[in-house]
């Protein structure tokens, strides 16, 4: 199961990294996805209508999350240490970096920008991703001008789903995730329900219980592993673009009633 975990957030990270050549328009060789009359990665699926928002809605943590940028990244992150300055990291080259800590259902707020003045076209310039798990990709890059494949847009579900609409802000400005993730669930070795998860990016609502077709894939039509582990890592991908994130938070959610009795 660990090495479960370890090659598909690797692999995940590593080909939803590269960047595609798949240009607005066009319909590359990959495969329909179930529901719609569109292919993976499809550049004539309609873009998001745009809608105008205020921008970062800015939460401090509550007083039962998990706190993931303290004063430096190596106290709450594994693997390359990203600079962390008042509060604020920035994505560095060497790969991209897992939480110590481990979650299953959550609820997930964070913060990011893409940096003024960077060149940004399609897929490469101002790209990276929040990886629920580390398997299951949202996207976070440069949509308020920048226009690429919808399932690859900024707040989509990559490869499976854009957006409902587009609340991206100026390139520069801060813009913020709040997540609410549902892992999926096994019986007897079989997956018995999806993972589900609702997103809201900059206070509106774009994405509500959608069902993931499976852990996040390049080119190609996710689906559900034989084995899958209860809790993992949030991970923040390394495109080769110094995204700055702040502000990120997590909060297992609980069950109801879970202190009848005591």
């Amino acid at each position: 199961m660990k090495k479960f975990i370890f090659t598909t957030a690797l692999a995940s990270m590593v080909a939803a990294g590269i960047a595609s050549a798949v240009e607005v328009g066009e319909k590359p060789n990959t495969p329909k996805l179930p529901g719609v009359p569109y292919v993976v990665h499809d550049g004539t699926r309609p873009q998001p209508v745009k809608v105008k928002s205020a921008g970062a809605v800015s939460v401090k943590p509550p007083g039962d999350a998990v706190v993931l940028i303290g004063k430096n990244s190596s106290e709450t992150w594994n693997g390359n240490k990203w600079p962390i300055v008042d509060g604020v990291m920035t994505v560095a080259r060497g790969g991209g970096v897992s939480s110590k800590a481990k979650f299953g259902d959550c609820q997930l707020h964070l913060e990011y920008r893409v940096p003024a003045g960077r060149k940004v076209n399609g897929q490469a310039g101002g790209n990276s991703g929040v990886f629920l798990m580390g398997m299951y990709e949202v996207q976070v890059g440069e949509s308020h001008t920048n226009k690429t494949y919808p399932d690859g847009q900024t707040a989509a579900l990559y490869g499976q789903a854009p957006p409902r609409v587009n609340p991206s802000t100026p390139q520069g400005e801060w813009q913020s995730f709040d997540i609410i993730f549902e892992a999926p669930k096994y019986e007897e070795g079989k997956l018995a329900a999806p993972a589900v998860i609702t997103v809201i990016h900059n206070g509106v609502l774009v994405h509500h219980r959608r069902a993931l077709l499976g852990p996040t894939r390049h080119k190609a039509l996710a689906t559900y592993p034989a084995n899958h582990p209860g809790k993992a890592p949030i991970t923040l991908q390394d495109h080769g673009d110094p995204i700055q994130y702040r502000n990120i938070w997590v909060r297992e959610l609980g069950d109801y009633d879970a202190a009848a009795g005591k």
